[in-house]
């Protein structure tokens, strides 16, 4: 599996890093199966950071091996278990089971919209699952563990041509 990680700056060698704030699947090392989106991210954390060029990082990682030997929570669509775990990660509430690798759907601008609304209490549980069904939604997975970091194998960086096209 390919994997991307979209930063202000080359990620080499990966590192669990605190957050100053609750991300979607909690704790960890953020890496996308789907370039386009890292590149998004590359551009939203250069401009953030005021500080590097755009980048992303690029990954290997023998799923079979990898998920075969650690533990792994997957989400296969955003369903109400999904919805639940996102929900208590985002408001800092999650006191479960600790996971190696986290894999499923990554809200994207729009989607966020609509778990904003739900947050807010606007849309029920069962409309915010709904509206999730028509939206386009990519993959995420988060390496969440020093034992998992392990299984990443850094390939280099996307090149910038490839980042407008």
């Amino acid at each position: 599996m390919i994997l991307y990680h979209g930063s202000n700056l080359t990620v080499a060698e990966p590192k669990l890093v605190e957050q100053n704030r609750y991300l979607d699947f909690g704790y960890g090392f953020y890496t996308t199966t789907n370039k386009i989106q890292a590149i998004g991210f590359a551009d939203k954390v250069t401009k953030r950071r005021k500080d590097g060029i755009r980048t992303v990082s690029i990954y290997e990682i023998d799923e079979e091996k990898a998920f075969s030997e650690c533990s792994v929570l997957r989400f296969d669509e955003p369903n109400e278990d999904w919805l639940n775990f996102v929900s208590d990660n985002r408001a800092g509430n999650y006191k479960g089971e600790q996971y190696d690798f986290i894999y499923g759907p990554v809200a994207n601008d729009d989607v966020y919209t609509t778990f904003n609304l739900y947050a807010a209490g606007i849309l029920s549980k069962e409309q915010t699952l709904e509206a999730l069904k028509i939206k386009k939604l990519y993959n995420q997975l988060v390496v969440a563990s020093e034992k998992a970091l392990g299984y990443l194998e850094f390939k280099g960086i996307v090149p910038e041509e490839e980042y407008n096209g």
